[in-house]
C-alpha cells in the first residue's frame, strides 16, 4: 500500500492579545491508501484544525503535510483548491448544504465544478443509494438532519474522492439517525475503498476505523490499532 496521507512535524500557532497559542505541537503520522483514520481528542485539543491542515484548508506554522504526493505547503491556496476538488471529499457535522439548492443539485454540485457530463444520473444514483431517491427536488430547509446529512454523504462521493475527510459527520444527530448515517458513510466507504479520515469525540464511532490517533492538547499522545481491527 502506498502513503496517501503523509504529516511531518506539524506545528500551528496563533497568536492572540500578543500571546502565541500552539495549537498542534510536532505531529507526525502517515495514512496508506485505502485505511481508515479516526481523530479523537476532547473540544480544543487541535483535532479539527489538524483535518484543515491535512486537506489544505489552512497552512501550518511548521511541518509538511502531503497529500496524494502533493505537498501542500508548497501550493498556493488556488492549487490547493484544485488538489482538493480533484481528490478530497468532505462531510461537515453542520452538513454545509447549500440552502436555495435541491438536494440533486447540492450533490452535484463538485462534479459540475469539473465540467463533468451526466452529473444529474450520477447524483440521482447516489442519492437512491442513501435513501433519498424521492427527495431529490426537496431543498435542506424541507430535510431533517439525517436526511441531510445523508445528502451530505452522497455528494462527498460523487467525486469518487480518493480520500474522505469527516469532521464529527454525526454530532448534530440523535443517537438512532447517527447510527443509520454512520452505517451509510461506512458502507459506502468499504465500496469505493475511499481513504477516510474521520474527526469524532465519540469512541464509539471512532472504533468503526481501523485505527486511532488520539490528541491532547496539541500533541499526539496514542497511535494504536481500534478494537474491532485488531
Amino acid at each position: 500500500m502506498s502513503i496517501i496521507l503523509s504529516v511531518e512535524n506539524l506545528t500551528k500557532s496563533f497568536v492572540t492579545d500578543n500571546q502565541q497559542l500552539t495549537v498542534l505541537d510536532n505531529v507526525s503520522f502517515n495514512i496508506e491508501e485505502g485505511e481508515t483514520i479516526s481523530i479523537v481528542g476532547p473540544s480544543g485539543s487541535g483535532k479539527t484544525t489538524l483535518l484543515g491542515l491535512c486537506a489544505g484548508l489552512d497552512l501550518a506554522t511548521s511541518g509538511t503535510v502531503s497529500l496524494v504526493g502533493i505537498k501542500l505547503n508548497a501550493l498556493n491556496e488556488d492549487d490547493r483548491a484544485y488538489v482538493r476538488n480533484q481528490h478530497v471529499g468532505f462531510i461537515f457535522q453542520n452538513f454545509q448544504l447549500l440552502s436555495t439548492l435541491t438536494a440533486l443539485e447540492n450533490v452535484t454540485v463538485p462534479l459540475e465544478l469539473r465540467g463533468e457530463r451526466n452529473f444529474r444520473e450520477k447524483g440521482k444514483e447516489l442519492l437512491d443509494r442513501v435513501g433519498l431517491g424521492a427527495r431529490l427536488g426537496h431543498y435542506p430547509s424541507q430535510l431533517s438532519g439525517g436526511e441531510q446529512q445523508r445528502v451530505a454523504i452522497a455528494r462527498a462521493f460523487i467525486t469518487s474522492p480518493k480520500i474522505l475527510f469527516a469532521d464529527e459527520p454525526t454530532g448534530n444527530l440523535d443517537e438512532e439517525t447517527a447510527q443509520v448515517v454512520t452505517d451509510l458513510l461506512f458502507n459506502i466507504n468499504k465500496e469505493l475503498k475511499t481513504t477516510l479520515v474521520l474527526v469524532t469525540h465519540n469512541m464509539e464511532l471512532a472504533e468503526n476505523t481501523q485505527r486511532i490517533v488520539q490528541i491532547k492538547g496539541g500533541k499526539l499522545i496514542m497511535d494504536k490499532k481500534s478494537m474491532k481491527a485488531s
